[in-house]
């Protein structure tokens, strides 16, 4: 269970990192959590790569169809001086951001900022995904979630494509991905 530090103790900020496979409820948390920020009156800015549009150009909305506004970004490094004063940052589907993302999250975190990142951990042949490995190894906090195997009902921590479209950056839904525990992901495989 994840325990909120305080932001306004003085302490300086810090890096959050919520991962897991597709459908694991990585963006619901980070909606959650997000939501609790505004209710705390702590100033927020929220972003996501610009190459994901697939329920809405610009809010990050979850599976389970929460939303919330962000700004879409093509190149990591703007978010630096798009969070002038604030207190908090998040950042959603941070494996599709160039390798930047994990200086620009520390320089925020150094700066006092607290940065909420949620992405996946691995790509859909089980590898570790962008810039996502850094990012695990630099955050003061991490959360593992993991989806239902659609195979068997196990705990999944995979996402198992589908299709033999593209290559490893294919965004899709429940028709190019389903997730999957160890046993079926790697009986597919």
């Amino acid at each position: 269970m994840f325990i909120e530090p305080n932001i306004r103790d003085g302490s300086g900020g810090w890096i959050e990192v919520i991962c897991g496979s597709m459908f694991s409820g990585k963006t619901e948390e980070l909606i959650r959590r997000l939501k609790r920020v505004r209710i705390a009156n702590l100033e927020a800015r929220i972003f996501k790569p610009a190459m994901d549009t697939r329920y809405h150009k610009e809010n990050i909305v979850s599976h389970d169809e929460q939303s919330i506004h962000s700004t879409p970004i093509i190149d990591s490094s703007l978010i630096l001086s798009l969070t002038e004063g604030v207190h908090v940052a998040g950042i959603d589907e941070a494996q599709f951001f160039d390798h930047e993302i994990v200086s620009v999250c520390e320089t925020l975190a150094n700066r006092g900022v607290r940065v909420i990142v949620a992405g996946l951990d691995m790509d859909y042949t089980g590898k570790p995904f962008g810039p996502m490995p850094a990012l695990l190894s630099i955050a003061d906090y991490v959360t593992k979630l993991h989806a239902i195997c659609m195979q068997c009902g196990s705990i999944a921590q995979y996402s198992y494509r589908k299709t033999d479209d593209g290559g490893q950056l294919m965004i899709g839904q429940q028709e190019h991905y389903e997730p999957r525990c160890r046993k079926c992901f790697h009986r597919s495989a």
